[in-house]
């Protein structure tokens, strides 16, 4: 017998969905296309109610924090979904942005900034590999990447998020991406359902066009009240939070179709079933109710056949009127809603549309198979299979890949006299900077939290410990605030950027805070050499130390493998990334990048190191 084809296998996915659906009452339809956060719903609720689908937002940890305690929790949800009527099992939604990344002691890999400028396909497809193997032991088979966006202006809290500005870098990471998570099937035990986000142009929010804080103001944002950060909420306002994200994006259908739609149309040609919408707006509509780009261009010009989820609460921000927003939604070609608190309101909301006529069954029908012909093509409707080991998350091979994305994904943008990679033999080595020996500053956003935080939040290495594992002959020294008196011949100063996530993320400026300038300062007077390593979500303008320093090396947010950072700053690998972002050489050009007028930017200028930029060096022997 021929084997069936994807094609073919999403075909008879969508008949039987058909099969399904005509047994549903109502309730039970828009029950599907309701996903709760799963601190606001009980197993048994989810049974009742025939829930589609829970999700841990950032942070939506069980008590303890452990791969185990994950998979009971996980799995007390959907064991209580396959006792429902018709025993449809939820999908389990994760932000497994960069690993599995809300488990403590999971692998964390670099975030996507990192892995766009190693630009290594194959490396892309193995980490999102061990991804779906370490979420699916859990559990979840869903998880909300990859993140497609082609970011414009890099003081965006979700620039590191995306791979680049390089649209055809995007394209072929993406996609290597969902075939990562896929596997050898999307039925297979170990496949996890990839969503890419967000769909579309949200890299092109422009600086102060966003409207979060209206939200926030009126004292009824429980989303921020339930990060837990509203003890240093103002600190992030001065800086210049939610100035960017979920705001206005404007642009041309050329500009639209030839930058930001290929990492899309990749994405599907791999196999993708789900896709995330944007809070932004394009052109003024906001995503979320624009049906010409969801319906029209997604679903029927690219022929997309899976189904669209919205963003948290994204529904809301369409109108005042909560049913009004709901029916906008849905029309729009948003299949299942993300509403994390108050799920039993949206189902009564959406019963009572369908019942007066502002919403059509046929619409609803549409959104439930979707929904169901993506679940029986993963298999869940057919009977439960066995897990992967719960040792494999946080394991050692996995931990090993990491490292080696850690170590290809560093971009050496000033090597003055060959100072690297270094030479081991009788060096006095001076680190400083609190960031060369703490975990969380290395792991950045989105890790065992949402906005992620400093300290030893899960196990991991430094770059710290890669120092020393490769220099164990050297005299090394370590200060965190550089306030010591050794003299040294290499120094290597470790600066960074605070952790952050999403609109909390967005920055008025992209400088090096003034204690770090000063700290790179001081090393210098008391070294022959001076190494600067910056650990950041984003390009930031340097200033003076960019002159201060003999070597600069860009390591972005490496992960819980950070002693990968000091494999080519010894020469254990090469350095050989570029960089795909221009890198602003002062505070005067935002928004920096390559797309002509967009966003009013008639040309690059103002650029310190261009696209494409990466000095190289070889592996000592």
């Amino acid at each position: 017998m021929t084997p069936q084809t994807d094609d073919q296998k999403l075909r008879l996915a969508h008949e039987r969905a058909q099969q399904l659906l005509e047994q549903m009452t109502l309730r039970e339809k828009i029950g599907q296309m309701t996903q709760v956060e799963k601190n606001s719903i009980t197993p048994d609720e989810v049974r009742e109610h025939a829930i589609g689908s829970v999700l841990s937002g950032g942070g939506g940890n069980p008590e303890p924090n452990s791969p185990q305690a994950w998979r009971d929790m996980v799995t007390s949800f959907v064991e209580a979904s396959r006792t429902s009527r018709l025993g449809i099992p939820i999908l389990y939604g994760v932000d497994a942005v960069h690993g599995h990344n809300n488990v403590k002691d999971a692998t964390i890999f670099p975030h996507n900034i990192g892995l766009g400028a190693t630009g290594n396909e194959d490396l892309v497809e193995r980490i999102a590999r061990a991804t779906a193997t370490e979420v699916s032991a859990t559990g979840a088979q869903w998880n909300f990447a990859p993140a497609v966006s082609i970011p414009l202006d890099i003081r965006w809290g979700r620039t590191y998020e995306g791979y680049g500005q390089d649209t055809g870098l995007v394209a072929r990471l993406a996609s290597s991406y969902v075939k990562g998570l896929r596997g050898s099937d999307w039925a297979a035990p170990e496949a996890v359902l990839p969503s890419v986000k967000h769909f579309i142009g949200d890299g092109a929010a422009r600086y102060g066009t966003s409207v979060r804080l209206q939200r926030l103001a009126q004292g009824d944002d429980r989303t921020m009240a339930n990060a837990g950060v509203d003890d240093d909420m103002q600190k992030y306002l001065d800086a210049g939070a939610w100035t960017i994200d979920q705001g206005d994006a404007e642009g041309t259908d050329a500009w639209l179709r030839e930058v930001a739609l290929p990492p899309y149309r990749r994405a599907i040609e791999a196999g993708a079933l789900n896709v995330m919408a944007s809070y932004s707006t394009w052109n003024g509509t906001r995503m979320h109710a624009n049906r010409e780009l969801l319906q029209g261009l997604l679903k029927d010009e690219l022929g997309f056949q899976g189904f669209v989820v919205s963003d948290w609460e994204a529904m809301e921000m369409l109108n005042p009127d909560y049913p009004t927003a709901i029916a906008t939604s849905i029309e729009a070609g948003v299949d299942m809603s993300m509403v994390p608190f108050d799920y039993v309101r949206f189902i009564d909301t959406v019963e009572l549309l369908v019942e007066d006529g502002r919403l059509s069954l046929e619409r609803i029908d549409d959104a439930v198979r979707r929904i169901l012909a993506v679940k029986i093509r993963m298999g869940l409707l057919d009977e439960p299979y066995d897990l992967p080991y719960i040792s494999v998350v946080g394991s050692a091979s996995h931990r090993s890949l990491a490292r080696e994305a850690v170590a290809a994904s560093q971009v050496l943008l000033k090597n003055k006299g060959d100072l690297l990679p270094l030479k081991k033999a009788s060096l006095s080595i001076l680190v400083a900077g609190e960031a060369a020996a703490d975990v969380g500053l290395g792991c950045g956003g989105w890790t065992i939290s949402w906005m992620g935080s400093r300290g030893s939040i899960t196990r991991g290495s430094t770059i710290l410990d890669g120092v020393r594992r490769h220099a164990q002959d050297c005299e090394i020294h370590h200060e965190p605030s550089g306030d010591g008196s050794v003299m040294a011949d290499v120094g290597i100063v470790v600066v960074h950027e605070e952790p952050y996530a999403e609109g909390m993320g967005d920055r008025h400026e992209l400088a090096l805070p003034s204690d770090q300038v000063a700290l790179v300062q001081r090393i210098r007077k008391r070294v022959d050499s001076l190494v600067v390593v910056l650990i950041s979500g984003r390009p930031v303008v340097l200033g003076e130390v960019a002159e201060w320093a003999d070597a600069i090396i860009a390591g972005w947010l490496p992960g819980s493998e950070a002693d990968g950072v000091a494999d080519p700053l010894f020469g254990a690998t090469r350095y050989q990334a570029k960089l795909r972002y221009l890198w602003p050489v002062d505070q005067e050009h935002y928004p920096l990048h390559p797309f002509g007028e967009a966003q009013g930017v008639d040309q690059v200028v103002g650029a310190a190191w261009p696209i494409g930029f990466g000095l190289e060096t070889e592996a000592l022997d």
